[in-house]
């Protein structure tokens, strides 16, 4: 059950990341205060949410190239 909340929570993490930011450096940037604060709430490790969170959103317009904010 943990591993399917957690994954839901990577899906809407790269949707709400491929929304926020017009450039590489805010999404990444966004990505990573999304990833730690998740982490944070999970108990994880904050330093590991933030990186893999800021790697997310440095990939979320490869993930969803058609929305506006990727042009």
């Amino acid at each position: 059950m943990s591993n399917k909340i957690k994954l839901l929570g990577v899906l809407a993490t790269f949707a709400v990341l491929s929304a926020c930011g017009e450039t590489d450096a805010e999404r990444t940037a966004t990505g990573a205060v999304i990833g730690g604060a998740v982490a944070a709430v999970t108990g994880e490790n904050i330093v590991n949410g933030a990186l893999i969170g800021g790697a997310a959103g440095a990939v979320s317009c490869s993930v969803a190239p058609a929305n506006p904010q990727c042009i």
